[in-house]
């Protein structure tokens, strides 16, 4: 057995000795030095020791300042790391991706991996940081997720420059290619401070609706998807003209008209996010505010039902307004959407051109709209019913939404031409109970007029009057 030289085993021995020591210093140092000391103390032990590193580092924190929407920057990078460290490094953690049988990978917290950049070797470590300031006894301590990039300082001008921009440039068409579009709506804001809720919780947006599936009239439908395109490619217009790069859209219609399937559309058509936003769960302008600097940019912000979400009267009024207004500031690429099933009750000032700049009526179906809803339904272009059905159609108000429940199939032995008699008994009900209607408010009105004359009109003279 080959046996250690004593000079080794007395080196070994003396440095374990000295380690021990130091680390009994320390111990004694930390418990009964007044924590001022030990600060300054290690403030510069570590001043000290980067003088002598030829290394620089670099840290790109999740979260900055009291802010609680993630940094672009931390954003982009872990967006890079995750294509670039899933070969190399060897503990990965995995979510899933803009296809949902798809998972994408990223480094896990504390794994470290080398990145090489024209010639020049970096290193990345993921890591967290644990907070022991709690804003309430009763919460978990808060984590503080950041990243670490270590270069030598020969390359300081290089890394600092090129790197990084190829870094968030680089990240950033990632995130595109795999993200996922969400659906947010907000959380109360008592809860705000509490452990791991954000002002925003969400879930993949995987609503089906386009413009091509909506029972819109052809030119309304072309008229709404070129508007919204020249918006999304008008960066430059609204930086020129000095306004933020907004544009608010209020859909009023009676209900079962299609508005939430509009902008189910609209989110489709321009890949955005989209933020229901409950003004019932915001407490004050302060909270709203928040609310919408938090936003992603390429949003859609939607209050529906807006005529009955809050009393949009007096001082809320105006504090929703200012909170929209001081929005702007953000310059985010967003739209802003109100819907309403009553326009008559909303004050002008709040649906004024410049807060919403595009009013978008949605009414009943017409037979344009119906031929949309036979195709996605029956898969019909036409039948010979549909003559019938235009001509209940012209007498006859019906929403989209009771058109499509009447060409869905409920069995499976339903047929279209059964779906189709199923609209045409419908359409006839229907003009049969507004034939009534009419008829009543015809003899209602012809006994308020009696009334109003100072005699009594016996049945024959109503049904005359009523005739006439």
């Amino acid at each position: 057995m080959e046996m250690v030289p004593s000079t080794m085993t007395e080196m070994w021995t003396t440095m374990g000795s000295t380690i021990a020591s130091f680390m009994f210093i320390w111990a004694i140092i930390r418990q009964y030095c007044p924590y001022e000391l030990r600060r300054y103390f290690e403030k510069y032990t570590h001043t000290i020791m980067t003088y002598f590193s030829p290394y620089i580092k670099i840290s790109i924190h999740e979260f900055t300042g009291d802010r609680l929407k993630r940094s672009e920057a931390y954003v982009a990078v872990e967006a890079y790391l995750s294509a670039n460290s899933s070969k190399t490094a060897k503990r990965l953690k995995a979510e899933m991706g803009k296809d949902s049988n798809n998972l994408v990978l990223s480094m896990d917290e504390y794994e470290k991996v080398t990145d090489e950049f024209r010639g020049a070797k970096v290193w990345w470590v993921a890591s967290k940081v644990v907070s022991a300031t709690r804003p309430m006894a009763y919460y978990p301590e808060q984590e503080k997720r950041y990243y670490r990039l270590t270069f030598h300082k020969r390359y300081r001008e290089m890394i600092t420059g090129a790197y990084l921009e190829h870094v968030v440039k680089e990240g950033k068409e990632i995130k595109v290619r795999n993200r996922q579009r969400k659906l947010y709506t907000n959380s109360p804001g008592y809860k705000w401070p509490s452990y791991k809720q954000t002002m925003w919780s969400h879930i993949v947006f995987e609503h089906p609706a386009t413009f091509g599936t909506m029972a819109l009239e052809p030119d309304k439908k072309k008229e709404i998807i070129e508007d919204l395109v020249t918006f999304s490619e008008s960066k430059e217009f609204y930086a020129r003209i000095g306004k933020a790069w907004k544009r608010g859209y209020l859909l009023y219609g009676p209900p079962g008209t299609g508005k939430s399937t509009m902008i189910a559309a609209m989110a489709n058509l321009l890949n955005y996010d989209v933020y229901d936003l409950e003004l019932t769960a915001v407490k004050d302008n302060t909270e709203l505010r928040k609310l919408l600097i938090e936003t992603t940019s390429k949003s859609i912000i939607v209050i529906e039902d807006i005529d009955c979400s809050l009393d949009l009267t007096g001082q809320r009024k105006k504090k929703g307004g200012k909170a929209m207004a001081d929005d702007e500031k953000e310059r985010k690429e967003r739209l802003i959407v109100f819907t309403t099933n009553y326009v008559e009750k909303l004050d002008p000032a709040l649906i004024r051109r410049g807060r919403m700049d595009k009013h978008i009526e949605l009414s009943y179906c017409g037979f344009e709209g119906f031929k949309v809803l036979a195709k996605n339904y029956l898969n019909l272009e036409t039948h010979p019913l549909f003559d019938a059905i235009d001509g209940l159609m012209k007498e006859v108000k019906i929403t989209p939404a009771d058109v499509a429940e009447n060409l869905m199939p409920k069995s499976p032995l339903d047929n279209a031409e059964k779906c189709l008699w199923s609209l045409i008994q419908a359409l006839e009900e229907a003009k049969e109970e507004a034939e009534a209607e009419a008829e009543a408010a015809t003899a209602k009105k012809v006994v308020e007029q009696s009334q109003d004359g100072g005699g009594v009109c016996s049945e024959n003279c109503m049904a005359e009057k009523a005739s006439e």
